[in-house]
């Protein structure tokens, strides 16, 4: 009698779970994602694709499609409040690191449509509200369904999370972003520095300028999360103006109504319980200065689905397996990423001496791009 294969129910339709669930139906489970939500979609933003994503979304089938109308850069800068370039990392050159970014709607389709290729079940408008180490799933509605490994991917508020007892720690980075599309026009910086990726400093406020794709830019906002007069649901423009004088027109491009959302930092006593395993910023969110999120998720993911359909001991043996190998790497870029956080807290003239001293160190480099140039864990499987 031909064996049944194994039941994963992943909880949250994002980078993370969709990438979970068509990397666990491509290992042959049998796979049912819910989304609360009454449709799979991504909230408009570009992001950043390293090398560590890609080779996901290779193994994954969907990677030509992902990176469509893609925009590679150059370098990627950091400047100070006079506009002087403090850090210059070169990129997708000959020996550089491969980036490029694409608008997050691309992403997210091709994700979805891995999922739909190697037979995943997409349930939207479903709810789940509770979890057990068992593998029972309760949803909003009242139905239980129980599975070999429930995957949840739903979020930095995850109630199932909490409802696990998992979390360790929960901080607040004590700043907060907007993130808009704007069209990308002639003019809203200077020709020399359009077609790269620039971070701009000023005072304890950043400005990320992002190419996203031929017709439109990802610009993110960046303040302490106390500054409320530059924040607010249309952009403060001319306290962005004031701190950035030599972008004007790129601020004054910036329309529509905003969302400012609060930089944290996750930390789970363990990311699995029993069937239970927890993934993306559920796990491990870190602020976005190293543009790693995305990438985190998807490799934990798919070293997720390898470690449980690859170790032949036990569930319980694969979750601890995974862990072990995709944590530490994690952690090492959740904490970068905070000590990166800390640098707009630094006042102009000593953070100016301290970048350049810093851009200098080739292992610091090195150290920064660790997670982005690493090789996801069973990527030959």
């Amino acid at each position: 009698m031909k064996q049944q294969p194994r039941r994963a129910e992943v909880i949250g339709g994002g980078v993370g779970g969709l990438t979970a669930a068509a990397a666990l139906a491509r290992q042959g489970w049998s796979v049912i994602l819910h989304e609360r939500d009454p449709e799979i979609r991504a909230f408009g933003s570009g992001i950043y694709l390293w090398s560590n994503g890609l080779a996901v979304l290779d193994r994954l089938g969907v990677h030509d499609q992902v990176i469509d109308g893609a925009h590679y850069g150059q370098a990627i800068e950091t400047r100070n409040n006079h506009n002087t370039t403090l850090a210059s990392i070169p990129v997708n050159g000959a020996g550089g690191v491969k980036v490029l970014t694409v608008l997050r709607e691309n992403l997210i389709n091709g994700l979805v449509d891995a999922c739909r290729a190697y037979g995943v079940k997409l349930e939207t408008g479903s709810a789940a509200v509770a979890v057990t180490p068992e593998g029972s799933v309760t949803f909003e509605s009242g139905r239980t369904e129980s599975a070999d490994l429930v995957v949840v991917a739903d979020g930095i508020n995850s109630r199932l999370r909490d409802g696990l007892g998992l979390l360790n720690r929960r901080r607040s980075i004590g700043q907060r972003c907007a993130r808009v599309l704007i069209d990308r026009a002639p003019g809203l910086v200077p020709d020399a520095d359009e077609a790269n990726y620039v971070e701009y400093m000023s005072g304890k406020r950043f400005l990320l300028y992002t190419p996203s794709s031929a017709t439109q830019v990802y610009i993110a906002f960046v303040c302490p999360t106390d500054d409320t007069s530059a924040q607010g649901p249309v952009l403060p423009r001319h306290q962005w103006i004031s701190s950035f004088p030599h972008l004007r027109p790129l601020i004054e491009a910036t329309e529509g109504k905003l969302r400012w959302d609060e930089f944290e930092q996750t930390e789970l006593r363990s990311w699995s319980s029993g069937k239970v395993a927890i993934l993306g910023d559920a796990a491990h969110a870190q602020p976005p200065y190293l543009g790693q999120g995305g990438g985190c998720a998807m490799t934990n993911a798919f070293g997720l689905a390898h470690a449980v359909s690859h170790t032949h001991d036990s569930l319980t043996a694969g979750l601890a397996q995974w862990e072990a190998t995709e944590r530490p790497l994690i952690e090492h870029t959740q904490r970068f990423s905070c000590r990166v956080a800390r640098l707009n807290n630094v006042p102009n003239l000593p953070r100016t001496a301290l970048m350049t001293v810093l851009s200098k160190s080739s292992a610091l480099g090195r150290s920064r791009l660790r997670a982005a140039t690493s090789v996801p864990t069973g990527f030959s499987a």
